[in-house]
């Protein structure tokens, strides 16, 4: 059976920098009636076992680490067995989460992760966290792209650790370069395409 996409959304807290706001997060489940991969684990680990549906969890893969990302991975992790895969940059923000742990694996530039047939490649993308990793899956046509890219832009820098021109530089040149119809999948909100951002990408540059 082949591979297919399902999203979760889950509704929480984010907090940073003495701030605090209310937030939707998606999680992106990737796999078939056997196997599947979790793409980020904000918010509600219920929700988040629920959708997995007593599947063999391979592996959870972290976008990045702000906490709205992170919140359930422990409980998930615990729940399906799934191990926990981080960009070491991002650290210091699991740190403020987890203190007395640490993700199972860390995740790097073009690592491989297989599941139900079909292949994630990891891409490094700073700048909304110098952690920050997009997961492409040529073979669905999609990328997830955690808080790096949206509907609409670059994701926020306003905040510690984050720097807009190293974004768009990790989006000009990891994600722009993929096939136009490439479907993003976002940490929150609606997906959108490659070709669709790519103006607004453009004019960043200038």
């Amino acid at each position: 059976m082949s591979a297919r996409i399902e999203r979760l959304i889950t509704s929480g807290t984010f907090s940073l920098d003495g701030g605090t706001w209310e937030v939707e997060n998606n999680v992106w489940l990737v796999g078939n009636d056997e196997e599947c991969l979790i793409i980020d684990a904000p918010h509600d680990a219920g929700a988040i076992i629920a959708a997995v549906k007593g599947r063999k969890v391979l592996a959870l893969l972290l976008t990045h680490a702000h906490d709205d990302h992170i919140k359930a991975a422990r409980q998930v992790a615990a729940a399906t067995g799934a191990p926990i895969h981080l960009h070491p940059a991002d650290t210091m923000l699991w740190e403020a989460v987890y203190q007395d742990s640490a993700p199972d694996h860390e995740v790097h530039d073009g690592d491989i992760f297989s599941v139900a047939g079909t292949q994630l490649t990891a891409l490094h993308t700073p700048g909304h966290s110098p952690g920050s990793t997009c997961y492409y899956a040529p073979d669905l046509a999609t990328v997830f792209t955690g808080d790096t890219l949206f509907n609409g832009g670059p994701g926020a820098t306003g905040r510690s650790y984050s720097d807009h021109p190293t974004i768009v530089r990790s989006i000009a040149e990891k994600l722009m370069t993929l096939p136009g119809d490439t479907v993003v999948n976002t940490g929150h909100g609606d997906s959108t395409t490659v070709a669709a951002e790519a103006p607004g990408i453009a004019a960043a540059q200038q």
